[in-house]
């Protein structure tokens, strides 16, 4: 399990990020489009970096909805592989069956 602390650090990150994308996308819109001025798209440059760096989806981390382990993260199940285990050995996962031979 992983510190409660780092979770919860991760979930504010997602939320600043989800709170700030709309306005971020429209920064990032103005300074990729060439028809504006150099002016005009630096202001907006620099705007973007006034936003707080947390509210950045690149600071977010995939974590494990179980454990909170950051590494060897499924991003199709929300799982780590140790969760996944755990939890396919227990019949818990839908079409999921351990191998043997």
């Amino acid at each position: 399990m992983a510190k409660t602390s780092s979770i919860e650090k991760n979930k504010q990150r997602a939320a600043a990020a989800k709170r700030t994308a709309a306005k971020r996308a429209a920064l990032k819109a103005i300074t990729k489009d060439q028809s504006l001025s150099m002016e005009q798209r630096f202001a907006a440059q620099l705007k973007l970096a006034e936003l707080p760096r947390n509210s950045s989806p690149v600071r977010v981390r995939n974590r494990c909805e179980v454990t909170g382990r950051p590494r060897g993260y499924y991003r199709k199940l929300n799982l780590s592989r140790v969760a996944l285990r755990e939890l396919g050995n227990m019949g818990m996962i839908p079409g999921l069956v351990k191998s043997s031979w």
